[in-house]
Parts: structure tokens; C-alpha cells; sequence
């Protein structure tokens, strides 16, 4: 069998490191830096003739930037005679422009993936993509895993029985409904109507969540828009205490202060996107790794083993 090596861009190198560790390897040795223009420069600094080569790249802040470390590689990677390419991506950048919402518009996340796949890439890892379907965007294999199996321990742990697990808009009523269904819990959902991007506005709360502890539970938090309202309605509709799970702490803009100044005590995130210094000081969110998850399925897809039991 062909060895396994896995590489890092700039965007996750203290992931990458936990699932080297994880899988019992040695982080692979690549430069990734700047010309004095600005220009990505690449260079593979050992042999990787034959090897079965994964690449970790979030395509978080700077966006830009980190989807050209990642497309750069994986051409280097084709260009150095390697067995296979795949590209781990825990945090994939521009998924929400997954469809056109009005005339004269791309479809973003289409291109990305074909621009992944026209440079070279033969496999893609991901986790929680905003909609699922942007796997038929790519004309390669796809593995889209979950932060579900990390997130439900840390439920389980640290809230108490009564939890009423929220929906924080009508999109994400499916992924809601299997965490309250694994937890043997409630659902409830937020009635949300957006006024503009990154602008919304929660109108009501649909279902009991007087004197319950409530989890409001979303694929990334990125102005917090959302979250927040969400936060003020259910405590508005009685519920004793609120938090929140996402899987990408995207936490742009305002986002850190509304979360401080909000009716949220925890925020749960993972650390497919490194946090800013900024979020690291508020005292209300809490990362968890999702380093062990991703070893098992970079380790189950360089053996040829069914990653299914991760979808689980």
C-alpha cells in the first residue's frame, strides 16, 4: 500500500498537527508562503512520488488566500508524480452561494468545486456543508462528515434532560430534528424572515420552551445575526436557559460582541476554523476537536475502509 502523508496550508496548522497525532504520522513538510507581491508561493519540500497525499485547508479568513494555498498544493502534489490527492477541507468556503438568488448572480460554490477539481484533486473530505448537495457540485468522490458525534457528547455531558433542542430558521429544521430525535428530546423552531445578507430578524418561536433549557443548534455562526434574535425569542417565550452548538465559528464582523452581549451562556463550536484572538478572550464560547474524527476518516480512506459508520 502506498504510504500516507498529510500536508497543511496556513489555514488549520494546529488541526493538522492533532490528526497527525491521532493518526500516529509526521506532519509533511511544505513552504507555503508569499512572493513580495503577494503572489502564493508552494514548495514540497520531501518526495512524495507514489504517496497517498491528504492536504488540510480550511477555506476560512482570508478566504482568498487559503483557497489558493489549496489549489496551489494540490497542482504541486500532481506535478510530483503522487499515487492520490485528497483534499481535507473541514470548513469549505463560499457554500452558501450555493444557488442563485437573484438575476446576474455565480454560483459560487459550483465554481470552487470545479476549480478543486481542475487542479488536480481526486478525493474531497469535508464537514457539515451548508447544503448537502453541493456534493453534485464535484465530479469526485465526496465524504461530507459531521460535527454531530462531538457535539451530542457535550449535550449529553453538560445540559440537563429537559433540553429543547431550536431550529434557528426553517433550513435547519432536518439537522435539528436528528440531534432532538438522538437525544430523546423536544424540537422547537425559530419563524425567521431575513431582510438582507446578513440581516435577519426572528419572528416567533414554534413550540414549548417555557421554563426548559434550550439548544439552539446551526451549521456556523458567522455575524450572529441570527443567533442572537433567536437567543432573545426564546428567552422572550420563557425558556430558563439558552446555548448554542454550531460546527464553523465563522464570527465575523460584530459577531463576538453581540455573542458577549447577548442571552446566549455558552456558544459550542469546533475547530474546523481556528478562532481569532478576539473570540478567544470571550468567555462564552467553547471549542471542540474534531481532529480525532477526521484522522478515522483520512485513515479509513487511505485503507479503502467504509467510512459509514461516521455518518452515523
Amino acid at each position: 500500500m502506498h504510504s500516507l502523508v498529510l500536508f497543511a496550508g496556513n489555514s488549520n496548522p494546529e488541526l493538522a498537527q492533532d490528526i497527525c497525532r491521532h493518526i500516529g504520522i509526521k506532519l509533511g513538510d511544505a513552504q507555503v508562503t508569499t512572493f513580495s507581491d503577494g503572489e502564493t508561493r508552494v514548495e514540497i519540500m520531501e518526495n512524495v512520488r507514489g504517496r497517498d497525499v491528504f492536504i488540510l485547508q480550511s477555506t476560512c479568513v482570508p478566504v482568498n488566500d487559503h483557497l489558493v494555498e489549496l489549489l496551489l498544493m494540490i497542482d504541486a502534489f500532481k506535478r510530483s508524480s503522487v499515487q492520490r490527492i485528497t483534499a481535507v477541507i473541514p470548513y469549505y468556503g463560499y457554500a452558501r452561494q450555493d444557488k442563485k438568488v437573484a438575476p446576474r448572480v455565480p454560483i459560487s460554490a459550483k465554481l470552487v468545486a470545479d476549480l478543486i477539481t481542475a487542479s488536480g484533486a481526486n478525493r474531497v473530505i469535508t464537514m457539515d456543508l451548508h447544503a448537502g448537495q453541493i456534493q453534485g457540485f464535484f465530479s469526485i468522490p465526496v465524504d461530507n462528515l459531521f460535527a454531530a458525534p462531538v457535539l451530542l457528547e457535550y449535550i449529553k455531558e453538560n445540559l440537563k434532560n429537559d433540553t429543547v433542542i431550536v431550529s434557528p430558521d426553517a433550513g435547519g429544521v432536518e439537522r435539528a430534528r436528528a440531534f432532538a430525535k438522538r437525544l430523546d428530546t423536544q424540537l422547537a423552531i425559530i419563524d425567521k424572515r431575513r431582510m438582507a445578507p446578513n440581516l435577519a430578524q426572528a419572528m416567533n418561536v414554534v413550540g414549548d420552551v417555557k421554563a426548559r433549557t434550550t439548544v439552539i443548534l446551526d451549521d456556523m455562526v458567522d455575524t450572529a445575526g441570527t443567533l442572537v434574535q433567536a437567543a432573545t425569542a426564546l428567552k422572550e417565550h420563557g425558556a430558563l436557559e439558552v446555548h448554542a452548538c454550531c460546527a464553523h465559528a465563522v464570527l465575523s464582523g460584530p459577531a463576538v460582541e453581540r455573542i458577549s452581549d447577548s442571552e446566549i451562556q455558552t456558544l459550542v463550536v469546533t475547530d474546523t476554523i481556528p478562532l481569532g484572538e478576539k473570540a478567544k478572550g470571550c468567555d462564552k464560547i467553547r471549542v471542540l476537536s474534531v481532529s480525532k474524527l477526521l484522522a478515522e476518516a483520512i485513515h479509513r480512506c487511505h485503507t479503502g475502509s467504509s467510512v459509514s459508520s461516521l455518518f452515523v
